[in-house]
């Protein structure tokens, strides 16, 4: 799925009227929109959510709270950004929601303005997140063509190894730690041990601790 398509917002809320208005409102702005009468129902119609989304959602709801929706949706991993709708008394429940990475809360009522403005900075977070998401998948399946032996040179030259060194490392020969480096070169497409050092660390971020 591409990181540049156009997400899907999905508005999980059992009050229909709300739905309705809210659906009509994001639409207006010319998002996709997809309504939820609750949790059991998303969960139902979506599974693992795929499309670029993020998440319009009554954190009070019968039966799955909104929380317990966003827990169970980290357990998926699915991490869309999500905008908490709170009523009065819920403030507290909001900034626990917030802790586990919940990108906003409105309290009802709220201008119709505030939830375009809550939205889109939900949007833009989650397109941003799918590409890093997709330059880190990109990075790996680069790395995933080098042998392990490979990957072992390949580690200690992005660290800033010289060949003599990282042969000491492994125990293995200068001339063949020569030959192993020209072929995660050749293999990855990178000119230099700082872009190794760049694509590993796109590929993990702790790839060289």
């Amino acid at each position: 799925m591409s990181p540049n398509e156009e997400p899907l917002i999905h508005v999980i809320d059992d009050d229909a009227a709300f739905r309705r208005s809210t659906v009509f409102l994001l639409e207006s702005m010319g998002w996709q929109v997809a309504a939820h009468a609750s949790a059991e129902d998303f969960l139902s119609a979506v599974a693992v959510p795929t499309q670029a989304a993020c998440l319009v959602l009554d954190i009070r709801m019968p039966m799955m709270s909104g929380l317990e929706l966003q827990q169970v949706l980290h357990q998926r991993g699915f991490e869309a950004p999500i905008v908490f709708i709170t009523g009065h008394g819920d403030v507290e429940l909001a900034v626990q929601a917030m802790k586990h990475g919940a990108c906003d809360f409105l309290k009802k009522p709220f201008k119709d303005q505030a939830l375009i403005d809550a939205v889109g900075r939900a949007v833009k977070l989650g397109c941003e997140a799918r590409a890093r998401s997709a330059r880190c998948e990109e990075a790996r399946l680069i790395l995933e063509r080098l042998s392990p032996r490979e990957r072992e040179v390949a580690r200690l030259v992005a660290l800033g190894l010289p060949n003599k060194l990282v042969g000491r490392e492994l125990d293995i020969s200068e001339k063949t730690v020569h030959v192993h480096r020209h072929h995660v070169m050749e293999k990855t497409g990178v000119g230099s041990a700082a872009e190794l050092a760049r694509l590993m660390l796109r590929a993990d971020p702790a790839g060289l601790d």
